[in-house]
């Protein structure tokens, strides 16, 4: 409209919407750089979370923040100072009572002077005795009155935070019915609430009766039980705090101050909560020192606010089964830590929700693990990483894309890449250039314009990689080369080479097959054991299941066979040194895939001299070849002998 102004600014609606997608792979490659190198992969996902994108801003860092706060709050005072200060003011009652006591010469004087002197050296009987005590010194009654209305106050300004009338009902008793009125019908409304009855109308009309004791304003009933039961459970753990002397001076003298229906009302209001919610830490005590004596709110409020500590740490550790950042409560974190740590929480979830949403990580029963999108990342990362170290020559001229150079035509193309050796598709190269450049003569063709045709390769290989996954491996460093080098093979089976059937076996004191995805995830055997006896054989049973292709084995081991499988009972049986039926069980599986005319090259990792002289002898006796080498260079060995073994001798 003609006359309109207009004015510009900084978004604040939320989320920018013209802010691009939020990019985690590099969280993703420093996850696959740590797995890589040995580490467990579960443990480089929680350590993501751990340390925060840039190491900085992490779970760790919320974690070390929230225990100085547990530290600091432990040394907040004296929870005693709720029966020391009852004893202060009961001792200046006595003496203001015996001041004036002794200015009398009456035997009613004497007499109560009698009854002062024979009080019980406990607080709390002490009080008690002198409930029904006619106070002489106006001074000394109101001394004795403060201990009931203010450890009364205390008590009920903690249970209900914020409660103002809590001073009036110290000293009113209309105010002390109300309040017991007003607790009594909370315990009707718990127990209906316990009894899973729809509470919706009988908490609106408590709200609208009793409101004004609750400044929160809880939304609903399980809102109200969590407010109250947190603050319950923190009078209780001070209760548990305390010395047995000093729980029981505390106990008599909120008995006295609250009175029978009060403390009645309380108590059973303790009940209902603690049933309603019994995953609180109700019985725990805490060790809290300080110079500071604190009063019943203060040391009860020390106490909730370590309760409400340890809860955070609880979540912020995301160790039990299923946990996930959303049970970080954010407004736990923002009351405790402050808004920047807050928002550190809300960052890390976004981290976590986008790594989710872009398909980078799932999630199973035992937490985050990575999807098979980033494991195919994570393992063309490893084939890179191997095709580097290649010499150049025909071993090196190998694309991680290729469907074969010779062999037949699919009818498919794709952009031009260094190092192919497919024939070029000259119309769609011609037509991507008139495309981009326009109908000029003579065209001009750009790198990008290039297009190779595509052909599917009539040779292929069963290729069964057996890798030992002993503890040894990875208490030598062999495991992250050995992750590595299997994740390099499977990605160029699965990528040059998907005619090709790869089989990985892993073989502690078992064997067992793998996936990519277990491949990735595997940890080390922590029974003792070297089977390759059982590995062979799962190798064997590969390569029948393709009578076809060319069958070859692969072997890493730092260890000679150490376990066989039982004739018998097929359980697995570990002896050092070896048993000559570990040899010989081993061995008949070798010429087992010998008779298959299986290649059967073994890499040997470490210089332990038996296991080079048994190396050797199966190398000689399968009309193989043994390997030694280093660990940065296991996986060019055993990707350029697989290059070179699944061309065959047919």
């Amino acid at each position: 409209m003609a006359g309109n102004r207009f004015r510009y600014g900084q978004w604040h609606g939320g989320p920018d919407p013209l802010a691009p997608p939020y990019d985690v792979r590099a969280a993703v490659d420093a996850v696959g750089a740590e797995m890589l190198a040995g580490g467990s992969l579960r443990k480089a996902l929680r350590d993501l979370l751990r340390r925060g994108p840039q190491g900085r801003g992490g779970l760790d860092d919320l974690a070390a923040r929230a225990r100085r706060l547990r530290r600091e709050a432990l040394r907040r005072g004296d929870l005693d100072g709720a029966v020391t200060r009852a004893r202060a003011l009961l001792d200046q009652a006595l003496v203001a009572e015996r001041d004036e006591l002794r200015g009398r010469t009456d035997e009613a004087a004497r007499f109560a002077e009698a009854v002062l002197d024979n009080l019980p050296r406990s607080t709390a009987r002490a009080v008690q005795e002198l409930s029904g005590y006619s106070w002489v010194s106006a001074e000394a009654r109101q001394a004795y009155q403060r201990i009931l209305d203010g450890l009364r106050g205390d008590v009920l300004e903690q249970r209900f935070a914020g409660l103002r009338a809590a001073a009036r009902a110290a000293a009113d008793p209309a105010a002390q019915r109300q309040l017991a009125e007003m607790m009594r019908d909370l315990n009707d409304l718990l127990a209906r609430h316990a009894r899973s009855e729809d509470t919706t109308d009988a908490f609106a009309e408590f709200m609208g009766r009793h409101g004004e004791f609750f400044p929160e304003r809880p939304k609903d009933v399980d809102e109200l039980v969590d407010v109250l039961a947190r603050r319950a459970a923190a009078g209780e753990r001070l209760m548990r705090s305390l010395s047995d002397r000093q729980r029981e001076e505390l106990a008599g003298l909120m008995r006295q101050s609250l009175g029978d229906r009060l403390a009645g009302e309380l108590s059973a209001l303790d009940a209902n909560l603690r049933a309603l919610r019994p995953d609180l830490n109700w019985n725990r005590g805490e060790r809290v020192r300080g110079e500071q004596s604190l009063g019943y709110g203060e040391a009860a409020d020390a106490l909730g606010e370590i309760a409400e500590l340890d809860e955070l740490l609880d979540a912020l550790d995301q160790d039990q089964p299923g946990a996930t950042l959303d049970d970080v409560d954010v407004e736990a974190v923002s009351r405790t830590l402050g808004r920047d740590a807050a928002d550190d929480v809300r960052r890390l979830r976004e981290l976590e929700r986008e790594l989710r949403r872009q398909g980078w990580v799932t999630r199973d029963s035992d937490g985050l693990t990575l999807s098979p999108k980033a494991l195919r990342r994570l393992a063309g990362t490893a084939l890179r990483r191997v095709f580097a170290d290649l010499t150049a020559g025909p071993r090196g001229q190998h694309d991680l894309r290729s469907a074969g150079a010779a062999g037949e035509a699919s009818g498919a193309s794709r952009p031009w890449e260094y190092g192919d050796e497919q024939p070029l598709d000259v119309v769609r190269t011609l037509t991507r250039a008139v495309t981009r450049a326009g109908p000029t003569v003579p065209v001009q063709l750009a790198v990008s314009d290039f297009e190779v045709v595509e052909t599917e390769r009539r040779a292929s290989a069963a290729v069964a990689l057996c890798v030992d996954l002993s503890y040894s491996m990875i208490s030598q460093g062999r495991w992250g080369p050995m992750k590595q080098t299997a994740l390099a093979l499977s990605h160029l089976v699965a990528t040059r080479f998907p005619q090709d059937a790869l089989q990985i076996v892993g073989f502690g004191r078992e064997a067992a097959p793998l996936t990519q995805a277990e491949l990735a995830a595997v940890e080390p055997d922590q029974q003792q054991g070297t089977n390759l006896q059982h590995a062979l054989r799962l190798a064997g049973r590969h390569l029948r299941r393709h009578p076809d292709a060319e069958p070859v084995v692969l072997v890493v081991t730092d260890g000679e066979p150490t376990a066989h499988l039982d004739p018998d009972d097929g359980e697995a049986y570990f002896k050092w040194p070896p048993l000559p039926e570990t040899i010989e069980a081993t061995i008949r599986e070798v010429d087992r895939l010998t008779r298959a005319g299986a290649t059967l090259n073994l890499f040997m990792l470490g210089d332990d001299p038996g296991l080079r002289r048994f190396v050797d002898a199966v190398a000689r006796r399968s009309r193989g070849r043994m390997f030694t080498p280093d660990l940065d260079d296991l996986g060019e060995y055993v990707v350029s002998d697989y290059l070179r073994a699944r061309r065959g001798r047919r």
